[in-house]
């Protein structure tokens, strides 16, 4: 006769997780410990919430893996890369080593060029991506604006084979290529609606403290030279060229920034550069028209 598989109680399994998260410094322990349980059993973080509250079970074969993945995020590996996943707006992302995690607050970067998309009277808007990551920022314009035509450059080669797996999973017809964004397609000179660019701005002496993104983020994707604008300084040359007049201009950066960012865009001939803030009120975005 087939004996019952043993059970855990999902209340305790939390406790004990989170417990070993706060004490390795994980800065949302509850939320990961959750976050966890929900995809070690393939459910939802509300469906782990629920089963707690209710004294719910958990199978045997899914207590080992979500142990397992705990362990993994107590050495302070990123979440993403012990799910595998990041969820972007609507988008859940394959991610892990050599590629940068996208951020909750690159959600309302893009969200300034898919407005601007939405609102071109051209047919085929065009957009561009300079330094596509996980193609994060790219997808979302994709798949958001049906009828726009998105390009994307990404020069890491070891970032390329999550850009292009995350574009082929959602059916998107982003045109991807391999270079740098400092010499990107030449061949749409002047043909660009929106330029949007998440570059690496992170000065190269101000180190992250968060060992998930010291240790686990690419430096290619972190670093921008000594005041961490040298990528902005490149892009913006790039999107100069590729823009019609009238074109925009979106770039992320550091909430400090905001006043070099303009004085970089305004130097250059674009026109009305502003700062935006994000969602936690921080400088993250400026715009600026060609």
């Amino acid at each position: 006769m087939d004996l019952p598989q043993p059970t855990y109680a999902a209340d305790r399994l939390l406790r004990e997780a989170a417990a070993a998260l706060a004490a390795a410094g994980v800065p949302t322990p509850q939320v990961d410990a959750e976050l966890l349980l929900a995809w070690a059993t393939d459910t939802s973080r509300g469906a782990v919430q629920a089963r707690a509250m209710t004294g719910g079970a958990i199978a045997a074969e899914h207590v080992e893996r979500f142990r397992h993945a705990v362990a993994r995020r107590v050495t302070r590996e990123p979440l993403q890369h012990v799910t595998g996943e990041a969820h972007f707006r609507a988008l859940t992302l394959a991610v892990g080593p050599g590629v940068f995690v996208p951020r909750p607050e690159t959600e309302s970067v893009v969200q300034f060029g898919i407005d601007a998309l939405r609102a071109t009277a051209v047919p085929e808007p065009i957009a561009v991506d300079l330094g596509a990551g996980s193609g994060a920022i790219a997808i979302a314009m994709d798949t958001e604006v049906p009828n726009a035509v998105v390009y994307a450059v990404e020069r890491s080669a070891e970032a390329l084979p999550w850009t292009r797996r995350n574009v082929d999973a959602h059916g998107g017809t982003v045109r991807l290529v391999e270079g740098d964004l400092a010499d990107a397609f030449p061949e749409l000179d002047g043909r660009v609606s929106v330029v949007v660019s998440n570059p690496p701005y992170v000065p190269d002496d101000a180190v992250p403290i968060d060992p998930e993104v010291r240790d686990h983020d690419p430096a290619l994707a972190l670093y921008g030279g000594p005041d961490g604008l040298d990528a902005v300084r490149a892009l913006t040359e790039t999107a100069w060229r590729l823009l019609v007049p009238g074109g925009l201009l979106v770039v992320e950066h550091a909430e400090q920034q905001g006043a070099g960012v303009r004085a970089v865009l305004a130097a250059r001939g674009f026109r009305s550069p502003e700062t935006h803030v994000d969602l936690t009120g921080r400088d993250r975005t400026t715009t600026a028209t060609r």
